[in-house]
């Protein structure tokens, strides 16, 4: 694979352009600073799959502690429906350092319009599509106004319809996020963890066919994948220099030629993307989010 650079980017990623969501317990409060300090551009403080029953409302007050110290995260609440939903909300709403508000098995526009309310608009919420339902409903939910980006639940969806958690069986539901993303005019899904905690290539491999499809993250559930995930969602050093020579060639919006092949709008669009991506350039709007 061709070599990726080290992208400019600021000491706040956005929200919307954050590549790696590193999770972390909601009551493993002495691994908080690690998961900081490993790269991720988002930590998600998780209160739902990651915590005991028992330890939920430890694990709340943990990650509230945290927020309220200066710390920054997005926080993965409990389903809408579970007994702790409401709690998780009530103490989140306000809370200084929460970026995000992640919420698992998002089906419903209406309790996430719910929930953008309660929040204010100054959080933004990330719908984590996991069941069938969710992804029928995937446009409608990423219309909702608080929504910013939607998330991937790969191995949850492929228990609930039966199926194998393999890229082939998700398929259609990973290019089915994309295609939703893209026309409800939000920022590129991020995709579902990789569970292999030993072989990197496997994480490598995923994050590449990920990119591909057209997503703009992926989940991560150890430290170790963080960097991987960031350098595939990075533009490589060759993608760079030839994003620059696409843009010498042809000047005014004018059709030019590199390299045997025609340079037209589009491809001039998507040169500028690839060095927005990198961080290196200011450009216009990226031609996905217009």
């Amino acid at each position: 694979m061709s070599a990726h650079i080290a992208p400019c980017r600021p000491a706040a990623v956005d929200v919307l352009s954050a590549r790696s969501w590193l999770f972390v317990p909601g009551d493993r409060g002495d691994r908080f600073a690690k998961a900081s300090a490993s790269g991720a551009d988002v930590v998600v403080c998780d209160l739902e799959d990651a915590v005991a029953a028992e330890a939920k409302e430890s694990a709340r007050a943990e990650v509230a502690r945290r927020l309220g110290a200066g710390g920054a995260a997005c926080v993965r609440i409990n389903a809408h429906g579970t007994p702790w939903y409401d709690a998780d909300v009530s103490a989140l709403a306000g809370m200084r350092g929460l970026r995000a508000v992640m919420l698992p098995k998002a089906e419903d526009p209406r309790v996430l319009a719910e929930l953008g309310d309660v929040l204010g608009l100054d959080t933004s919420v990330v719908a984590l599509i996991e069941t069938a339902l969710g992804l029928h409903r995937a446009h409608d939910l990423a219309s909702v106004r608080c929504v910013t980006r939607l998330a991937f639940g790969s191995i949850d969806f492929a228990l609930d319809i039966g199926a194998q958690e393999a890229p082939t069986p998700m398929l259609f539901a990973r290019s089915s996020l994309v295609v939703a993303s893209r026309a409800a005019r939000v920022a590129a899904p991020v995709d579902g963890v990789t569970v292999d905690l030993d072989d990197i290539s496997i994480v490598e491999a995923e994050a590449v066919t990920a990119v591909r499809l057209g997503f703009g993250g992926k989940l991560c559930i150890h430290p170790r994948q963080v960097s991987t995930v960031n350098a595939a969602f990075s533009p490589s050093e060759e993608e760079v220099c030839r994003a620059r020579r696409i843009l010498d060639s042809t000047t005014d919006g004018a059709v030019g030629r590199l390299d045997g092949k025609m340079v037209d709008r589009p491809v001039v669009e998507g040169a500028l993307a690839v060095l927005r991506r990198a961080g290196l350039e200011h450009a216009p709007d990226d031609p996905r989010r217009s």
